[in-house]
């Protein structure tokens, strides 16, 4: 997307040059507005130049600033976009200019879970964790109105706009509000778990980084209008709404059990065809299809049984 942000082109100077230029003036100027001479009229001038070195010393003391890095300031001058400032150090500018600063580092965002319904209805609590970062300073203060959302966060009691926490407070609230928008527009993107859709479909459940990149990218259309970007975002909490979790807990305790008996009915069903092929094979005793169907049924009963089976000694023969 197009950005109208660019880097400041006016006039710098090292501030500890303007500082000791600051220093020398001002000593120049109290000197001379003790100094006395013979004619009045140069005493005169020399005062007036005192006056006019003291006050042009306490406006250049405006021009001082200094930036640490990943930190940058927007340069306005009586309202025009003059450029942005990002050279770390300690500079002297023209100090007329507003410089609007800003942090350009990583700053973490945990957004509360909230509660949606997903692709199939079910209500669910899902929150996220993201990390983003200012990438135009221009759209971040001129794009969006920052000063008046930082001010609503505080009651408009202060003015907290005009600062670099006040501005970085505002961005975080931006962020926070397109993410809730983005969470819940991802979330109705998928199902919970496929538990009732085919097992090759996407989840939320199951397919956590492929979900996360997705977020990602959502975000991302979102924040480019404010000049932000979310470097990464995870789903950090995924659960069902309290109204249904009681409900989806017992459908995935059933189907855990059907899953399990299906395991042991196999391996059942594996163990007595193991055993008939052994009876059969070493002649150990012959058994007519009547008496196969009760081993076969007794068999099942003592592997399948959720308990030990209690064994019944028979003392006859089997033509009995």
């Amino acid at each position: 997307m197009k950005t109208n942000e660019f880097d400041f082109k006016g006039f710098k100077v090292s501030g500890f040059l303007m500082l000791f230029l600051f220093f020398a003036i001002v000593g120049a100027s109290i000197a001379s507005f003790f100094f006395s001479a013979e004619m009045a009229w140069v005493t005169t001038v020399m005062r007036i130049a005192a006056v006019l070195g003291i006050l042009w010393s306490l406006i250049s003391l405006g021009g001082f600033m200094s930036l640490e890095p990943n930190e940058a300031r927007a340069m306005v001058f009586f309202g025009k976009y003059m450029g942005t400032f990002r050279e770390t150090g300690f500079y002297w500018v023209n100090p007329f200019l507003e410089a609007k600063k800003v942090s350009l580092r990583a700053r973490n965002l945990d957004v509360a879970p909230i509660k949606v319904n997903d692709k199939i209805g079910n209500p669910i609590l899902i929150g996220l964790v993201l990390v983003w970062r200012l990438k135009d300073s221009y759209k971040a203060l001129f794009e969006i109105d920052s000063q008046t959302m930082a001010m609503a966060g505080t009651g408009g009691q202060v003015a907290v706009g005009a600062t670099v926490a006040g501005r970085m407070a505002a961005f975080e609230n931006f962020v926070k509000v397109q993410s809730d928008a983005a969470l819940r527009q991802v979330a109705g993107m998928y199902a919970y778990d496929n538990s009732e859709l085919n097992i090759s479909e996407t989840t939320l459940r199951s397919d956590g980084e492929e979900v996360n990149e997705i977020l990602v990218q959502k975000l991302n259309e979102r924040l480019v209008m404010a000049g932000m970007e979310v470097i990464e975002a995870r789903i950090n909490y995924l659960a069902y709404a309290p109204e249904i979790a009681a409900v989806m807990l017992r459908r995935q305790q059933a189907s855990a059990i059907i899953t399990a008996r299906e395991k042991i009915v196999e391996g059942a069903v594996s163990m007595v065809k193991m055993a008939l092929n052994k009876l059969s094979e070493e002649a150990i005793v012959e058994l007519d299809e009547d008496k196969k169907a009760a081993m076969v049924s007794n068999l099942l009963v003592v592997l399948c049984a959720d308990e030990a089976a209690q064994p019944v000694l028979n003392t006859g023969t089997l033509n009995q």
